[in-house]
């Protein structure tokens, strides 16, 4: 079976995880939640992957680049909700390190991809 260009990319790869264990620690949020802080963060998540890959498939670097930078905001975005869902005790200190981590490594990958893509 044949790969789509943006499934060879380790962020994305990268990406993909951490919405996975985004989806994982979210499910044992306060039901409460689930069209609050639970399907505000699932959705910034899904779209760190999803922005990589749309961009991957544009015709432009500049397109591509704008997509990256869409992807890293919404990776923004996530660590910011992860840091409140901290602060209400949905989630752990460790939790909130170990995706935290995730987080900064996809941040590097994607400044990495930013500038590789300038310089073309």
């Amino acid at each position: 079976m044949s790969q789509f260009r943006f499934e060879k990319l380790d962020v994305w790869h990268k990406a993909i995880e951490l919405a996975e264990a985004v989806y994982k620690v979210s499910a044992n949020f306060p039901q409460r939640e689930i069209y609050g802080l639970t399907s505000q963060i699932r959705r910034a998540v899904v779209s760190v992957s999803s922005n990589i890959a749309e961009g991957n498939g544009r015709p432009s670097n500049k397109e591509y680049i704008r997509f990256i930078e869409i992807a890293y905001a919404s990776l923004m975005e996530v660590v910011s909700q992860l840091f409140i869902a901290q602060k209400l005790n949905f989630i752990t200190e460790v939790q909130l390190v170990e995706l935290k981590n995730q987080a900064n490594d996809i941040a590097r990958m994607l400044s990495g991809l930013r500038r590789s893509l300038q310089d073309r």
